[in-house]
């Protein structure tokens, strides 16, 4: 029996307090009903002796203190989960909105999964290919990783993330993969753009889209990442599937969770976010990764905007220790028209050893790999000691690094967002721009794999 209470004391949106309760519990679900019958929803934050604070989710508009129910439902949120979820778009709270029928659940999970138990994990070490040449051949994504992209305001992360959601695969039979993309505070425009983006390659159907807007709820916003990673735990672990989760703007939700503390009163810690956003980011990212004993798997691109572009921001700066590696955007390849504007330089896969190689992606990878890096960075100090003293002061070495970066930038970081490169692709390309470098520079490649992948003509 669900009992009813009449009892709200205060209202300050977000957030409500309700005496007199009885067995209500921290993270409990909650419904108000106002006098001409409208049904709200509510959580339950804070239970102390016979008082609890209840966050709304939708606004506090309407409520009669005096006439207003409020209902404990006994259970945390839930997502409804079926494999026909996929090709399907849903709210913030992972209701259809995509005027599709409702999902007939197979199960109810509690969207507050707990996190991987180290002991339970599987080491990543199989390879994915996002059809990215920056990523695949240089900061490989490797099933299971936590992998982030940080980017800066106006930066074209959107265009990646929907790039990657599009094209990225597992290499291998009788794999099934699946994406499940969350868009965290977005604008409609931003929304629009990734289902349009989705419907328009075929890409939606191996896809659940959940999609939070800007003026959604802030509560929604936390609960978004949950609704998808819960989808994705369903689809790898009960079903089998390989699953990439992206998810986007990770800052939006940093946001959000710092409005909702400040309506708490808690102490605030750096720059006015909780001093437990390190716990709860770590709580959400520790979700994906391979679990031993089953076939499934998941992996996790979260995309957030740095404010300012510093990566010493609070959220860059958890997000970097608790993940393997980032991919960092540049406003300076961006206004040189480089698409996508990935900095291979300070950009990391910290994984991607494990994931290249024979029998993976190739045996020159490892190799290619480090000789790119080595000669782009040696080109573009060169580059910066042409801009100081000129280019008659390079040695002839020196301005064949300097041709080498640009080319670099142009032809194997730059792609477009709809090209689609395979691994054999991207490697044969480092090949080609290696050829323009003398063989004696060669130094991080063996010479049998020179002998063998150079192209024939420039040898």
């Amino acid at each position: 029996m669900i009992k009813e209470y009449k009892t709200i004391r205060e209202v300050a949106s977000p957030l409500m307090i309700v005496d007199g309760v009885e067995g209500v519990t921290y993270d409990e679900l909650g419904e108000l009903e106002l006098q001409n019958g409208q049904v709200r929803r509510c959580k339950v934050l804070e239970v102390e002796g016979d008082k609890a604070v209840v966050q709304l989710f939708e606004s506090a508009q309407g409520i009669n203190l005096a006439e207003t129910k409020v209902r404990f439902l006994g259970h945390p949120q839930q997502l409804a989960v079926s494999e026909d979820m996929l090709g399907r778009v849903f709210n913030g709270m992972g209701l259809p909105i995509d005027n599709g029928p409702e999902i007939i659940a197979d199960a109810y999970m509690d969207i507050n999964g707990l996190p991987m138990n180290p002991a339970a994990r599987a080491y990543p070490a199989e390879f994915i290919q996002t059809g990215v040449s920056a990523i695949d051949g240089l900061n490989t994504l490797v099933r299971g990783q936590k992998l982030p992209i940080f980017s800066g305001s106006g930066l074209p992360h959107a265009a990646l993330a929907a790039q990657i959601a599009r094209q990225a695969k597992v290499l291998g039979d009788n794999e099934t993969f699946a994406v499940v993309f969350a868009a965290i505070g977005i604008t409609f425009e931003e929304s629009e753009y990734f289902i349009n983006e989705f419907k328009k390659s075929g890409a939606i159907e191996r896809t659940v889209v959940f999609s939070n807007l800007a003026n959604d709820p802030a509560v929604e916003r936390i609960a978004t990442p949950r609704m998808a990673l819960t989808a994705a735990e369903y689809l790898a672990f009960e079903k089998g599937m390989q699953v990439l989760v992206i998810m986007t703007d990770i800052t939006n939700y940093a946001e959000a969770l710092r409005e909702i503390s400040a309506a708490k009163k808690e102490v605030p810690g750096r720059r006015g976010y909780p001093g437990y956003l390190y716990t709860d980011l770590a709580t959400m990212y520790e979700r994906a990764g391979r679990r031993q004993g089953k076939s499934g798997s998941i992996t996790m691109i979260p995309i957030l905007t740095m404010p300012e572009d510093d990566k010493t921001h609070p959220i860059p700066d958890l997000t970097g220790y608790i993940t393997e590696g980032q991919i960092i955007l540049s406003r300076d390849l961006h206004r040189k028209g480089i698409v996508p504007p990935i900095d291979v330089l300070p950009s990391l896969s910290r994984l991607k050893d494990k994931g290249i190689g024979e029998g993976k992606t190739r045996e020159d990878h490892a190799g290619t790999m480090n000789q790119l890096f080595a000669g782009y960075s040696r080109g573009k100090d060169a580059k910066e000691l042409m801009t100081i003293l000129g280019e008659a002061a390079l040695s002839d070495d020196d301005k064949l690094f300097a041709k080498f970066a640009d080319e670099f930038e142009n032809r194997y970081v730059s792609q477009g967002n709809d090209t689609n490169r395979s691994i054999i692709d991207t490697l044969n390309l480092g090949w080609e721009l290696l050829s323009i470098l003398p063989r004696r520079e060669l130094k991080r490649v063996k010479p049998e794999m020179i002998d063998k992948y150079m192209p024939k003509e420039i040898q």
